[in-house]
């Protein structure tokens, strides 16, 4: 089969890979923006997906799981933002922490509440795809089995640049990114701003593991966040903390993961195969980082 014939195929996949990534590292862009760095991202996937799962199984309504998602992102991400912004905890040692943090504690809640430390209960997924789409040729090939947690990726990247510089809070959000001590001088709530800045992370972050777990998938499975906290966070640096980057650069991290599946079919090892995401990023960030740099005030605090 030559390559053309499976190109639909590998750019729905793309897509079907890219929509965690790009949730989770637009919820960074917002953390760093407000002068907090987002290494807790793996963390809040992870909660997100376990959490998404449990309120799943409960219910029996994936679009609650989907809101318990949701809120199991924010908390890990209030606590980061307990750590940094009230008790000043160095902020890499803290997004570290709470990574390891929600990895033991998803595996003994699981434990807990299935018996089972590597995977959950089969649970309600979330139902709706694209599937108007799916008569229109090519187009269908690529969109039609998408979920509709695409179109609202869509519209969280295009709301989020709306926010971030189109409107007064993303000023003042941004403002305190870059000097948190000026902004506190003419009366921003530097705390507030911040606390803001990581809920919002944490939100994204927990609708990115939600997506897999209730909708790529309809269970909870151990370490399911496999990463890509970490590699949200190279997008957001390559996409220089503007959301319509995150968009470019998800897709181009999701064509990895699409080519990595795809390649497993040629016989190429399947350890170096799916070493093909994490490759990508390495090269990347060293040849495509050199001129960015994060926002001065990440870090630092108002009364400092």
């Amino acid at each position: 089969m030559s390559i053309l014939n499976q190109l639909p195929g590998i750019l729905s996949s793309m897509l079907f890979m890219s929509i965690p990534l790009i949730l989770a590292a637009l919820g960074g862009v917002f953390s760093v923006r407000a002068g907090i760095m987002a290494l807790g991202l793996e963390s809040m996937i992870l909660t997100g997906a376990f959490t998404a799962v449990v309120g799943s199984y409960f219910s029996g309504n994936a679009w609650i799981g989907l809101l318990c998602g949701i809120i199991g992102g924010m908390f890990f991400g209030l606590c980061h933002g307990i750590l940094c912004i009230r008790y000043k905890v160095n902020q890499v040692i803290s997004g570290i922490g709470l990574n390891l943090l929600a990895t033991a504690a998803t595996t003994l809640l699981m434990q807990i509440i299935w018996g089972n430390k590597g995977s959950s209960e089969s649970v309600e997924s979330i139902p709706i795809r694209l599937s108007f789409l799916k008569d229109i040729p090519i187009i269908g090939d690529i969109f039609g089995t998408q979920s509709i947690l695409l179109l609202f990726t869509i519209i969280l990247v295009i709301l989020g640049w709306i926010l971030l510089f189109k409107m007064p809070f993303g000023l003042r959000l941004r403002m305190v990114g870059e000097n948190p001590k000026a902004a506190s001088s003419v009366g921003i709530p530097v705390k507030r701003m911040k606390y803001i800045g990581v809920l919002i992370c944490g939100a994204l972050a927990g609708m990115a593991g939600a997506y897999l777990s209730i909708d790529n998938l309809n269970l909870f499975v151990r370490d399911m966040s496999a990463s890509r906290g970490y590699i949200a966070v190279a997008i957001a640096i390559l996409s220089r903390y503007n959301p319509i980057g995150v968009l470019v650069f998800g897709g181009l991290f999701g064509l990895s993961d699409a080519i990595q599946i795809y390649a497993q079919g040629y016989g190429v090892p399947s350890q170096l195969v799916q070493m093909i995401p994490y490759i990508v990023t390495l090269v990347v960030l060293t040849f495509g980082v050199k001129n960015i740099q994060p926002p001065a005030g990440v870090g630092e605090h108002d009364d400092e």
